[in-house]
């Protein structure tokens, strides 16, 4: 799988330089680690690598592809998923069905087939359904298929966004604060299933104000403050730095 490369990215939203100059790289089969305080941009990030956002100035890179200026669905399209700071689910809909909308990417029969019921549509529904029902194993989900998505707990609904994000089979997947809220039993769990992810070729990004969680999953990890990289390295290089430490806490 292709690594997502981003090179001297920035923007501005009027005046205001929200994103300015960052270049990082996210790997193929590692969990790459995005922080800074509130405010610092990172959400904006994930936006611009999404096509939720248009860049300013620089490229977004997807192996040999530069995807920086596609619109969402096309980037989508191209293998990268997210999921949401802000939970978005179809709330009224069931875990499965929510699941499986995840899989639209991969949709090879046509709007009239669906609508009159062909063959081909009604066997790729059914193949559809099946792997949603082998995600919601994969995530100890099983026993909520048929719940209504906004009824479950916090930590369950943002389980069933990363198993839609996940039904799309992306080759990059952006991860903005996927265990807010969790207690730690909760986010280990996830965070093994990550690994596991990473193990089978996907490149992972995540964003999370857990420092500890992050420092125990990632490999290297990237720091943000006011739309700048101030430190890249390992979890123990950054968490050393002066300038990460004042962004954290301030100086005197």
């Amino acid at each position: 799988m292709p690594s997502l490369v981003l090179d001297r990215v920035s923007k501005r939203f009027g005046g205001i330089d929200a994103v300015s100059n960052v270049s990082i790289e996210i790997p193929e089969s590692c969990i790459t680690g995005l922080i800074g305080p509130n405010g610092a941009g990172k959400t904006t990030v994930v936006n611009l690598i999404t096509g939720m956002h248009n860049l300013t100035s620089g490229q977004i890179l997807l192996g040999d592809i530069d995807i920086g200026r596609a619109p969402a669905h096309e980037t989508a399209r191209s293998g990268v998923s997210r999921t949401f700071q802000n939970i978005r689910l179809l709330a009224e809909a069931s875990v499965l069905d929510n699941v499986v909308a995840g899989f639209h990417r991969l949709e090879s029969s046509s709007l009239i087939s669906g609508i009159f019921g062909f063959a081909t549509s009604l066997r790729e529904s059914r193949t559809f359904r099946e792997r949603g029902r082998e995600l919601l194993a994969r995530f100890k989900m099983e026993r909520f298929v048929d719940h209504p998505a906004g009824c479950l707990s916090y930590g369950h609904q943002r389980r069933v966004e990363m198993m839609r994000a996940l039904a799309m089979e992306p080759k990059i997947l952006l991860l903005d604060e996927p265990v807010a809220g969790m207690n730690d039993v909760e986010a280990y769990e996830l965070g093994d299933i990550f690994c596991e992810l990473a193990l089978s070729g996907i490149g992972l990004l995540l964003i999370e104000h857990n420092i500890r969680f992050v420092t125990k999953l990632c490999e290297h990890v990237h720091v943000l403050d006011a739309g700048k990289i101030i430190s890249s390295g390992s979890p123990a290089h950054v968490m050393h730095d002066p300038a990460v430490v004042a962004a954290y806490l301030g100086t005197a």
